[in-house]
């Protein structure tokens, strides 16, 4: 029997990198399609609490649903599929998720609700906005589920992947990496509407990140592919010892 396979994104129904991945994995099971009806970028691991989600079939293995990444994952898992998916494969994004990205990324925040539900998942990402490259991680992305289909994972953890925007047979490699620390330089534009009223814009310029080795930033640097194990206990474990010693009181 094929292994169900959930695919989801954060660039909605429509993107190219979504149908390069479907296309990839269809010989590997059973692939369904559940995704937002627009882009959703950016919108971390949010979900729909304070209206009702509306989901259109469009073909028998095609929903798209106006909500979240995160709630079109629920929405499969919880309703639609008939079997709890054997995969859950978020992307292809356009443009990378790397270092602090993580946090506020709805594709990789797809793949966090599917490990949630103890599914393995993954997250993949094209390190460009300009005309991406998606048969790259397309291809990559047949590998690796193939591989997850087949091994498992450490408890609570996904795998983020960034594959280079470069045709594949120059890719110089795949990395194991950490996330890196990405330096943001956001800013607030503050604007007046037409009847006098203020609105505003989160803005800035291009982010840079901090040059280090073993990084997923540093691999992409060196046009390789990246994949970053990442866990789902956010606890900082050292900082515990430093905090006991605080002897916070109530009063």
């Amino acid at each position: 029997m094929k292994p169900t396979i959930l695919v989801t994104n954060d660039d909605g129904i429509n993107s190219p990198g979504l149908h390069a991945l479907t296309k990839a994995l269809r010989s590997l099971g059973n692939v369904y399609i559940i995704a937002p009806d627009r882009e959703k970028s950016a919108a971390g691991h949010s979900v729909t609490f304070h209206h009702p989600l509306r989901a259109e079939k469009l073909n028998e293995r095609m929903i798209q649903v106006d909500g979240t990444p995160t709630d079109c994952v629920m929405y499969g898992i919880l309703h639609f599929l008939k079997t709890k998916p054997s995969l859950v494969a978020s992307g292809i994004n356009k443009g990378p998720n790397l270092g602090d990205d993580i946090t506020y990324s709805g594709t990789v925040s797809a793949a966090i609700e599917g490990i949630l539900h103890g599914i393995p998942s993954f997250a993949i990402s094209v390190a460009a906005y300009a005309k991406p490259q998606f048969d790259s991680a397309a291809r990559f992305a047949k590998i690796i589920a193939r591989m997850l289909l087949e091994k498992t994972l450490p408890s609570e953890t996904l795998l983020n992947i960034n594959v280079p925007s470069i045709p594949y047979e120059t890719i110089k490699g795949i990395e194991i990496t950490k996330q890196g620390k990405r330096i943001y330089r956001d800013s607030i534009i503050e604007k007046t509407d037409p009847r006098g009223r203020h609105y505003y814009w989160i803005g800035g310029e291009e982010p840079t990140y901090k040059e280090e080795p073993g990084t997923d930033f540093y691999a992409i640097a060196q046009n390789k592919i990246s994949i970053t194990p990442v866990h789902l206990d956010l606890t900082n474990y050292p900082a515990i010892a430093t905090i006991k010693k605080w002897k916070i009181k109530l009063k």
